[in-house]
């Protein structure tokens, strides 16, 4: 494992998962039914990896089985009934034709009854497969939680200070920027309200790494913070999270817990040209999510609440392209936390602790001194075609021929709060003050130093 100061580092392992994922009638599936059917000790064992404890992996080969057998039987009883009724329209006797209409009307109720029977299971297939995530890239490495993650590289050196540095549930209300009191009051536990040049911190920061990503080749995206239960299955966020998500119960509207959900949204059913690939996006939302919370010092302060800010780097690209493309996405990230003078690590998350629809992930981990903790202020993830699979997002290719699912990239570019949290503790003075960092000078108002009020 990689040790603080420095740089050192270990090569991002990359590979394109490609070709798991089909359509099943037409609904969106997740994961190839050939594959499961051909390969299923393959699947079973990669989602034991993921620590699923009961993989389905037999009840979906059941299902489709049943699913193929009606399919079957719906066919001949129909060409039985074509058959038949170009027959009928020959036949001179009247009884015998009459004998055959009425042995053909109860086909005809059969096939509405192997029809329904017909949905009802592709429905329970469909539903079932819905619940199953990306596979693991093989090179991820296995890993029962987090506790296991790897390390892959560690910049920067970690401050040092001749006083003992505050974490900032006691430097921020001292400061006068951070008020616990007042965002209980309005709302309840775990929100705050940000003050002066707190809020003004915030704000800079926001603006500053959008501007970086400009910069960086991205485009700008200003989504709505609301969306449709569609677009959230279209980013695999449900069924999955749907216990961690607020809605509006009377219209079909969902809180974004995310940016990386509108931004795939933008797509959904486009087949996009070969030529305007990759398709580079950034965006700032507002993030709600159902924190499930637990004792234990991720409650101190503002490290994890119902509500906040995020920057969000997204990428649409051929699937050729989507292991540069990752390369560059944690390179942008990594370059975030570097200009703002923080010090990082870039983690990679093994088979237990990787995201729904991630097939490869790396974590960008901010030190921050006051809480004495790395802080994860960046996840990219390749998700390869598993959204673009959920969402119908193609691409035509240059050279003709039928159009092919894209792969998509997503990564936090960067998340708040906890990149405030880095900024301020790692820049706290003896006196009580705060050094703002000299990038973000320029939105700051000519604040380069927050001093207690």
């Amino acid at each position: 494992m990689a040790k603080a100061g420095g740089t050192t580092s270990a090569p991002l392992v990359l590979q394109d998962m490609g070709g798991y994922f089909v359509i099943l009638n037409g609904g969106a599936t997740m994961l190839d039914i050939n594959l499961i059917r051909e390969q299923p000790d393959r699947v079973r064992k990669a989602l034991e990896a993921r620590q699923m404890e009961t993989a389905p992996v037999d009840s979906v080969l059941q299902l489709d089985e049943q699913r193929r057998a009606l399919i079957q039987e719906v066919e001949a009883l129909k060409a039985e009934r074509n058959a038949v009724s170009k027959e009928i329209g020959r036949i001179k006797d009247a009884a015998e034709r009459q004998a055959k209409i009425e042995a053909m009307r109860q086909v005809g109720e059969r096939i509405a009854q192997l029809d329904e029977r017909l949905r009802q299971t592709e429905q329970e297939l469909n539903d079932l497969l819905a619940t199953l995530p990306n596979l693991p890239d093989p090179r991820v490495p296995y890993g029962k939680d987090e506790s296991e993650n790897v390390v892959v590289r560690v910049h920067g050196d970690l401050p040092a200070f001749d006083f003992e540095p505050k974490p900032h549930w006691d430097l921020g209300p001292a400061l006068g920027i951070i008020n616990f009191e007042q965002g209980v009051k309005i709302t309840g536990s775990r929100f705050y309200v940000l003050s002066g040049a707190g809020a003004r911190l915030q704000r800079a920061l926001i603006a500053w790494m959008l501007d970086l990503h400009i910069r960086q080749g991205y485009t700008e995206k200003y989504t709505p913070f609301m969306v449709k239960g569609q677009t959230l299955f279209g980013a695999g966020q449900l069924p999955k999270f749907t216990d961690n998500l607020y809605r509006d119960h009377e219209e079909d509207l969902w809180m974004v817990p995310t940016a990386e959900v509108p931004l795939t949204g933008l797509h959904m059913d486009d087949i996009l040209e070969e030529a305007d690939l990759p398709l580079l996006y950034t965006g700032y939302t507002p993030c709600f999510r159902r924190e499930k919370m637990s004792a234990g010092r991720d409650v101190r302060g503002i490290k994890r609440g119902h509500q906040f800010d995020k920057v969000e780097m997204y990428i649409y690209c051929k699937p050729e392209e989507s292991e540069a493309m990752l390369q560059k996405m944690v390179g942008d990230a990594e370059e975030t936390c570097r200009l703002l003078g923080l010090p990082y690590r870039v983690k990679q998350l093994c088979t237990g602790d990787l995201g729904f629809g991630a097939s490869i992930t790396y974590d960008i981990e901010a030190w921050a001194a006051g809480c004495q903790e790395w802080l994860e202020v960046s996840s990219v993830s390749n998700v390869t075609d598993f959204q673009a699979r959920r969402a119908n997002i193609k691409y035509r290719p240059a050279e003709g021929g039928k159009a092919r699912l894209v792969h998509t990239l997503n990564g936090s570019g960067l998340g708040m709060p906890r990149t405030l949290i880095a900024v301020l503790e790692n820049n706290q003075q003896a006196d009580g003050s705060v050094v703002v960092p000299p990038v973000l000078h320029p939105w700051m108002g000519g604040i380069e130093v927050i001093r207690p009020e």
